[in-house]
């Protein structure tokens, strides 16, 4: 007896389920249907601002091949919207006027970009009406209107300064276009970085040909283009920021309206316990963007201080992992193994990564605190705990800035702005909870000029690419195997299937692989 397990969504967490799934779906214990509303399989998300540039293809960030999916036996129904979850009849309605039965159903359902409030676009949260001219880049087919505007040298405004955002600026900047990216607040990232590091960063921006507008509050879109389309952001002040296209990448929020329908319980996300099991319904799973782990156990220590959802792709690819072993047991008929699985372990803190071509920048953890900052500094130093510590460098004429807090020697925030092997080592030694050396400079001293080149490559033994867990080791296994290039160590290993930060230092591994195998 086999179970009908349908998946709501098929971005690249759904993906990485459908993968997974399918040893289960050959052996015929499980029948499998995924829903995506898109008419394409699933793509890497992340990267379409790479290929609105014209850095990559659309070939490049498939993630699934739906032609592939059916022939191993997968219903792979595209272009079509789950309307409806009837929990009574374990049915999902769907916009064709078909129904699909579940005995397990997973919600992948993501989320949609922020649109804000502006005159000239409908307000309408869930459906926005978007006027030519403006795009929230969140599709293939956003990235072809970047892609046109890029290639005929137009003026891009991007509103929000966030990662995405700023990759995009500088890509679009680098590859033609006059770009201009509009942020309220002092400097971009202003709810990830310290004002130090935000300063450095804006002024590399800058560098880098990127205006920047701070403390900016927009109002509304004028559409006065030719084709009605975008021409001006309007600010508060009265003042205007003519352009040719709108990039708005204000940040993402869950989609749980289809949950929010069917009467689960939502926060931020769909609320799932350690095993992604939506409260107090067996039946139903949520994992990635649209998922909160938070369980019903009020006294759940846990869960007491839980985020909602983190928004990046890696916690999702490693939570469809889990989930997948999970959903085989129970449709193998092993309840009993499935329920001593070991829970799904909780996230480390987010390392916010910018790499892009003469930018490069790390920020993690609480950073805020200032080195003179008394009161900040000796909150929470209470019962032997050591108070926190601040070491900080700034060269702001050459765009360089590190800032570490710690506390009894231990990260608990960084910022690292153009020192990339200065930021590599920190980002190990956060994740890892190890401790720092005493002597601080040594770490600013891997980025000097008397370090051997090749030194700033990855470290072979720690974990490259974070978004898929890969090592360097793997990653160099690959290269051994007879991996030339970043494309063909990601098809081996999936290193650099995400966000795409660790490229460069997949490129450099295989490139000590090959020279070593030379000399």
């Amino acid at each position: 007896m086999s179970e009908q397990i349908v998946i709501v969504g098929f971005g690249p967490v759904a993906a990485r389920l459908v993968d997974e799934l399918l040893p289960a779906v050959r052996n015929g214990h499980v029948r499998l249907t995924v829903l995506g509303e898109e008419a394409e399989a699933a793509y890497n998300r992340v990267l379409v601002a790479d290929l609105g540039v014209g850095r990559t293809t659309a070939d490049a960030l498939a993630l699934a091949d739906s032609a592939e999916l059916v022939a191993e036996g997968v219903d792979v129904r595209l272009g079509v919207r789950a309307r409806r979850v009837d929990r009574a009849r374990q049915q999902v309605v769907l916009s064709d006027g078909a129904s699909v039965h579940y005995d397990r159903l997973v919600f992948a359902t993501g989320s949609r970009p922020v649109i804000p409030n502006l005159t000239g676009i409908n307000p309408d949260p869930s459906s926005p009406v978007l006027p030519t001219g403006v795009t929230a880049l969140r599709d293939l087919r956003d990235a072809r209107v970047l892609r046109q505007a890029v290639a005929g040298g137009k003026r891009v405004v991007v509103l929000g300064g966030g990662v995405l955002g700023l990759e995009t600026a500088l890509a679009a900047a680098e590859e033609g276009a006059t770009v201009t990216v509009v942020h309220n607040g002092p400097h971009p990232l202003g709810r990830s970085i310290d004002r130090g590091g935000g300063a450095v960063l804006a002024a590399g921006l800058r560098r880098c040909g990127v205006r920047v507008a701070g403390n900016a509050r927009s109002t509304g879109v004028e559409h006065n283009a030719p084709d009605g389309g975008f021409s001006a952001l309007l600010l508060d002040d009265g003042s205007a920021i003519d352009g040719d296209l709108l990039v708005i990448s204000c940040g993402v929020r869950p989609r749980t309206e289809l949950a929010e329908g069917c009467g689960l319980s939502t926060g931020a996300g769909i609320l799932v316990d350690h095993r992604l099991r939506a409260h107090h319904e067996p039946h139903i799973f949520a994992m990635g963007d649209c998922a909160e782990v938070r369980c019903p156990d009020p006294g759940c220590a846990t869960c007491r201080n839980a985020s909602g959802p983190s928004g990046l792709v890696g916690p999702g690819w490693r939570q469809a992992e889990w989930l997948a072993g999970y959903l085989t047991l129970l449709a193998e008929g092993a309840e009993a193994d499935a329920e001593v699985l070991p829970a799904l372990p909780p996230e480390q803190p987010g390392v916010v990564v910018l790499k892009a071509r003469g930018m490069n920048m790390a920020v993690a953890g609480d950073n805020a605190a200032e080195p003179w900052d008394e009161e900040a500094l000796t909150a929470g130093a209470v019962n032997g705990r050591p108070r926190l510590q601040v070491s900080q460098w700034a060269d702001p004429e050459h765009g360089r800035y590190v800032k570490m807090t710690t506390r009894g020697g231990v990260l608990e925030g960084l910022v690292a702005v153009g020192m990339p092997r200065t930021a590599a080592e920190l980002v190990g030694l956060f994740e890892r909870g190890a401790e720092l050396p005493a002597d601080r400079s040594l770490l600013l001293r891997l980025d000097g000029p008397d370090q051997l080149p090749g030194a700033g490559a990855a470290d072979p033994a720690g974990t490259v690419c974070r978004c898929a867990g890969v090592s360097g080791a793997t990653i160099t296994a690959a290269a051994s195997d007879g991996c030339s290039t970043v494309a063909e160590v990601s098809r081996a290993t999936r290193a650099g299937t995400g966000c795409g930060g660790c490229h460069e230092d997949i490129k450099g591994l295989i490139e000590q692989h090959f020279q070593a195998a030379a000399a």
